[in-house]
């Protein structure tokens, strides 16, 4: 077979391994850091006090507020905190909010930002920014918001309850199938993104029925590794075009929206992607349509499987259709208001995908 692609491979450094949080002072030196602020939630407090210890007088303070799809205000406070003790780069602690934050930061005043994951939320492996304001979510596409440095460390996430690891996981694997039908993907990337799929289906049974097992959080924290590091490398399209939607709009949870809406998504994909389909189908167990094979995963591992469940209300199903749709994006099937509206009750409801011609 001739490939015709573009690769643009994203810089930065990874540092992957239990135990690994010990590195973190050695990463900043080789930036040339020496007065970071650290990020986190505040349930992720805890975390961050002891790292902030571990950097010593390298950490100029502490700030727990990072929450769900960026709050502009939020970003603001964050960032002019960041101007105002002097910090010449951010540590984030945490998943996706963390991270976010560090990226908005970093969008206003090019701090360059090191990410300790300590779930599998893949937004440290990608340029992508996104903040909330009034209601809507705006992202983009910038370099300075990437990450320079990563530390994956497995031990981070064996306190991660179980249902988030759960929703964080497939939160994960949704990077990757946009991937496999981004219009800019790679036989590099398509390699990655199959892969990452396979580790994490592999390991997420085994992290919930052993979730204090390292070597199984490890091959999880893998997956998530590469499924964030194929969507940092292509462009998105309908499914992380309706989870933002649905997160800045009515502010669902990220990950557990991800995982309701990806097998809708994947059947209304289906037919136009071909190449995805037999990449899913290697990389996930069982039978049948990988969209089915997703949904059927979600329901055993205990997941939600509706928006309704996660406080949607069916009178908001029109409004996200029209936020969807109000502008363009590539997608391997056309989109029409009407498609995403049915798309949507059906994930609302709960009912099994369908792949329609």
């Amino acid at each position: 077979m001739t490939h015709v692609f573009v690769y643009d491979a994203n810089p930065m450094r990874v540092r992957f391994g239990s135990g690994a949080l010990a590195s973190l002072p050695e990463e900043l030196d080789l930036l040339g850091l020496s007065r970071v602020l650290v990020l986190c939630s505040p349930g992720r407090r805890d975390t961050a006090d002891r790292i902030a210890g571990l950097l010593g007088n390298r950490c100029v303070g502490v700030r727990a507020d990072a929450v769900m799809h960026v709050p502009a205000d939020v970003a603001e406070r964050a960032a002019a905190a960041a101007v105002e003790l002097g910090a010449d780069g951010c540590v984030t602690v945490g998943g996706g909010s963390a991270i976010g934050l560090g990226k908005a930061i970093a969008l206003e005043h090019s701090l360059p930002v090191v990410a300790v994951p300590t779930t599998y939320a893949g937004s440290e492996m990608t340029p992508v920014w996104g903040v909330t304001t009034n209601g809507r979510k705006e992202t983009g596409r910038d370099p300075k918001v990437l990450p320079r440095s990563v530390v994956y460390d497995p031990d981070l996430t064996l306190a991660l309850p179980v249902e988030i690891s759960v929703t964080s996981a497939i939160n994960a694997m949704a990077h990757a199938v946009e991937a496999l039908y981004a219009p800019d993907a790679n036989p590099v990337i398509c390699l990655l993104a199959e892969d990452g799929v396979r580790a994490l289906a592999a390991a997420l049974p085994a992290v919930v029925a052993a979730p204090g097992d390292r070597d199984v959080r490890s091959r999880a924290l893998y997956g998530a590794w590469l499924c964030g590091t194929a969507l940092g490398a292509t462009t998105m399209s309908l499914h992380h075009k309706l989870c933002h939607a649905l997160g800045g709009t009515l502010n669902l949870p990220h990950a557990p929206t991800h995982t309701v809406v990806l097998p809708h998504v994947l059947a209304f994909n289906t037919p136009y992607a071909p190449l995805t389909v037999a990449a899913l189908s290697r990389a996930l167990p069982g039978e049948g349509a990988p969209a089915d094979r997703l949904w059927r995963l979600a329901r055993e591992l205990g997941a939600p499987t509706s928006l309704r469940e996660l406080g949607m209300d069916e009178a908001d199903i029109d409004r996200i259709a029209d936020e969807v749709t109000s502008r363009p994006y590539g997608n391997p099937r056309p989109v029409t208001t009407e498609a995403v509206a049915t798309l949507v009750r059906a994930a609302w409801a709960g009912d099994e995908p369908v792949a329609t011609a």
